[in-house]
C-alpha cells in the first residue's frame, strides 16, 4: 500500500467546482487516516475566491494560468491560446517535481492543461461532470480519463465515443451543508420568526444581478406575506445595499425585521437552508444538489447565459422529479414568483411532496463513490 497519497485537484474555481473537490477530499482523507497513509492533497489551477476554502481543508494551491475559450467572438481567446500554452508548459513544470498519484478533474476553465500533462505522465485521471450538458474542458478530457463521474444520467448521451467508465453518482455536497437544524430552530438562530414562512434567495456563489434587481423592485409585495434570506453575492453587495436604504427608508419595522441579506454565507448557509420553507437559486448543479440534500422545494431560474444552455437542461431535469419549479429568466414576474411561492409554501400537501421528491433526488453517498474510483488506482 502507498506510503503516501499524492493527489491533484483541478477545476475553474466556482463554488460549483470547488466545494465537490472538498467533499471529495474529506473522505480521501477520512481513508488515509484509517489506513495510515500520509495525504498530500494540491489544488492546480486558479481557486479564484476559494483560496481560503481549498487550504481550510488542507489542499496545498499550485497556481496555474488560467485560459478560457470562449464560444462567440472575442479578442481575448487569441490572447487565451498564448495562456494555454503557458499553463501546459507550467504544468509540465509542477506536475512532474510532484508526480500525483491519481488526477481528479471537474472540468471548467484551467482543468484542460494538468489534465492533458498528467495524462502524458501517464497518471491515472478521474473527472466527474456536474451538469447534464457537459462543459468543453470535461468532454475534451474525457479522451484521457479512466473514469467519467456524472451527476445527471442523462449526461452520459453527451459522452458517446468514450472509453472510460461511465458512473452516475450524483453530485458531491460538502459536509458542513449535512448538518441539520430544525426549520425553528434555525429561523429564530437567524434572527427571523419562526412562526412566518421564510424564502432563501440565492444566485450561486458570485450572486445574480438579475435576480437581486427582481427582489429589490417587489420587496414590499413578497415581505407583506413571507419573510426573505437573500445572498447577494461579494461584488454586488455595496451597491446592492445602497439601493436597499434608499428604497426601503419608508418600511416599518415590521418589514424591515422579515429581510436580511448578505453577501456571502459560509458554514451558515446550512442554517438558512434549513430555516427555509422554499429556496429559489440558479440552475448550476451545485446548488440543486445542496438544495436536494436537504429535502427543500426550489424555484430554479436557470440563467439563460451559462453555456450551451446547461442550466436550463439541469432545471428542468430537476424539475421532472418533482422536487422544483422552472421560472425562466425572462417569466421572472411578480405575479407568476408569487402564485407559485403561494402554491408551494401555504399548501402543506404540495410541500411535503417536493420535499420527499428533492430527498429522494439526493445521492447521498456521491463522495464516497467518486473516492472510490480514485482509489482503485491506488496500489
Amino acid at each position: 500500500m502507498a506510503k503516501k497519497l499524492r493527489i491533484i485537484f483541478t477545476g475553474g474555481g466556482t463554488g460549483g467546482h470547488i466545494y465537490p473537490i472538498i467533499a471529495v477530499s474529506e473522505k480521501l482523507r477520512a481513508w488515509t487516516e484509517k489506513n495510515g497513509v500520509q495525504a498530500d492533497f494540491r489544488y492546480f489551477g486558479n481557486p479564484g475566491a476559494f483560496r481560503e476554502a481549498l487550504s481550510a481543508n488542507a489542499i496545498r494551491i499550485s497556481r496555474v494560468a488560467e485560459s478560457k475559450w470562449r464560444r462567440y467572438f472575442s479578442l481575448l481567446n487569441f490572447l487565451d491560446i498564448f495562456k494555454f500554452g503557458f499553463s501546459v508548459l507550467q504544468c509540465l513544470w509542477k506536475i512532474y517535481w510532484f508526480m500525483p498519484d491519481v488526477v481528479f478533474s471537474k472540468g471548467g476553465p484551467g482543468s484542460l492543461p494538468v489534465v492533458l500533462v498528467s495524462f502524458l505522465y501517464a497518471t491515472p485521471i478521474v473527472i466527474h461532470e456536474s451538469d447534464s450538458v457537459p462543459g468543453l474542458a470535461n468532454r475534451l478530457a474525457s479522451r484521457f480519463a479512466r473514469v467519467i463521474g456524472l451527476a445527471f444520467g442523462s449526461a452520459a448521451k453527451r459522452f458517446p465515443r468514450t472509453t472510460a467508465k461511465l458512473d452516475v453518482v450524483g453530485n458531491p455536497v460538502r459536509s458542513e451543508l449535512l448538518i441539520k437544524t430544525s426549520p425553528e430552530q434555525a429561523k429564530v438562530a437567524l434572527g427571523f420568526d419562526p412562526a412566518k414562512p421564510l424564502i432563501l434567495i440565492f444566485g450561486g456563489s458570485q450572486g445574480s444581478n438579475r435576480m437581486n434587481d427582481f427582489i429589490l423592485g417587489n420587496l414590499e409585495a413578497i415581505l407583506l406575506k413571507f419573510q426573505v434570506m437573500h445572498v447577494i453575492g461579494r461584488e454586488k453587495f455595496q451597491d446592492y445595499k445602497n439601493q436597499y436604504d434608499f428604497l426601503t427608508k419608508n418600511f416599518s419595522p415590521i418589514l424591515l425585521a422579515s429581510y436580511k441579506f448578505s453577501d456571502y454565507l459560509g458554514v451558515e448557509m446550512s442554517k438558512a437552508m434549513d430555516a427555509a420553507d422554499l429556496i429559489m437559486a440558479r440552475g448550476g448543479a451545485g446548488a440543486i444538489f445542496e438544495i436536494a440534500a436537504k429535502g427543500k422545494p426550489a424555484i430554479i431560474v436557470p440563467f439563460p447565459e451559462a453555456s450551451a444552455d446547461h442550466q436550463k437542461e439541469n432545471g428542468y431535469a430537476y424539475a421532472s422529479s418533482g422536487a422544483a419549479v422552472v421560472i425562466e429568466q425572462d417569466n421572472l414576474l411578480p405575479s407568476i414568483f408569487l402564485d407559485q411561492v403561494e402554491k408551494i409554501v401555504l399548501d402543506p400537501e404540495v410541500k411535503a411532496k417536493m420535499s420527499s421528491a428533492a430527498t429522494a433526488f439526493y445521492q447521498a453517498d456521491a463522495a464516497d463513490r467518486i473516492a472510490v474510483d480514485i482509489l482503485e488506482f491506488i496500489s
